[in-house]
């Protein structure tokens, strides 16, 4: 029971700052000028302080380099759900306009804004660097191809052009991650003024996306969350063929029983709480993107406890 209620606990969290922006936006507060400035505020301000706060404080060169050899994993699973996910794209005929988001959602989690206080929840510190290790392959993943997806849903196509797709790929969250790690690898040490700006601006971003998908959900209505085949097919793979892939992985790969733990319990997060900002900055489907977070959101009370059962 005690291993019930832990795994619930981040995830309520979760749940309640999203009922916050559902409730002020039921009482009028947020036009769609304010919905855009806070998509910007979050990938364009928050998200790249974000990065560079928790990197640098987290992380130490020696212990990177340790721990670099363990993102093959992720990436490998990752990797293979991207397949997976253009293969059912073709096979259930999902919507054209959905299936950048679709893939999006299908291969990426939620590692930070759920995994973290649900690991930290089950597991403690002793937790974080596996959880970081996660979040450094799932980041990348979703802050280069997943965002480029999701802003393909959201463009008329056009001819390839390679400056331009630069700019998409290297994103403001990406290059936020990216000055992170180069300032822990060569020991650059920002001034504490500095560095106590980049963590107030990124304490920003959790609460201010939870508030967005609160008013998306808002916006789409309730009455539309359903149970259609492209969202079942992200259901099935957020916490069917994620988790099952990883534990498959641990088959063949060796690893200390706490990794291999908070990695399928990783793999099993909901979809990424920034894919309907980033989709509403690009005009792509946000309100699907949304609807999913809080689907996702919603049955991972009953799959990850489910799974910590099976796998403690």
């Amino acid at each position: 029971m005690g291993v019930f209620f832990s795994s619930i606990q981040g995830i309520l969290i979760i749940i309640g700052l999203i009922a916050v922006g559902y409730g002020l936006s039921y009482l009028g507060w947020f036009s769609e000028n304010a919905t855009n400035l806070i998509a910007k505020l979050v990938t364009q301000v928050a998200l790249p302080a974000y990065m560079i706060s928790t990197i640098t404080k987290d992380f130490t060169a020696k212990k990177l380099i340790k721990l670099l050899p363990d993102l093959a994993i992720p990436v490998i699973s990752m990797t293979i759900l991207i397949f997976v996910s253009i293969l059912l794209i073709k096979i259930l005929k999902i919507d054209p306009k959905h299936k950048g988001l679709f893939s999006s959602m299908f291969f990426n989690s939620n590692t930070v804004f759920v995994g973290l206080p649900v690991n930290m929840a089950l597991f403690g510190e002793k937790s974080l660097p596996y959880v970081l290790v996660y979040y450094m392959a799932n980041t990348t993943f979703f802050w280069t191809l997943g965002t480029y997806l999701i802003q393909m849903d959201g463009e008329i196509k056009g001819h390839f052009k390679l400056k331009t797709t630069l700019k998409k790929v290297f994103s403001p969250p990406l290059l936020g991650f990216i000055i992170g790690l180069i300032l822990v690898i060569l020991h650059i040490q920002l001034p504490n003024f500095l560095m106590s700006d980049f963590e107030y601006l990124g304490n920003l971003t959790i609460p201010l996306s939870m508030i967005f998908i609160g008013i998306s959900i808002f916006n789409a209505g309730l009455k539309n969350i359903s149970f259609h085949k492209d969202n079942i097919a992200i259901l099935f793979g957020r916490f069917l063929c994620a988790p099952l892939l990883m534990a498959a992985l641990f088959l063949f790969i060796p690893s200390t029983p706490l990794m291999r733990q908070v990695f399928i319990v990783q793999a099993a997060m909901p979809v990424m709480t920034n894919a309907p900002v980033v989709a509403k900055l690009y005009h792509a489907d946000s309100n699907y993107a949304a609807i999913m977070v809080t689907e996702t959101t919603l049955m991972s009370l009953i799959v990850v406890p489910i799974i910590m059962m099976i796998i403690k």
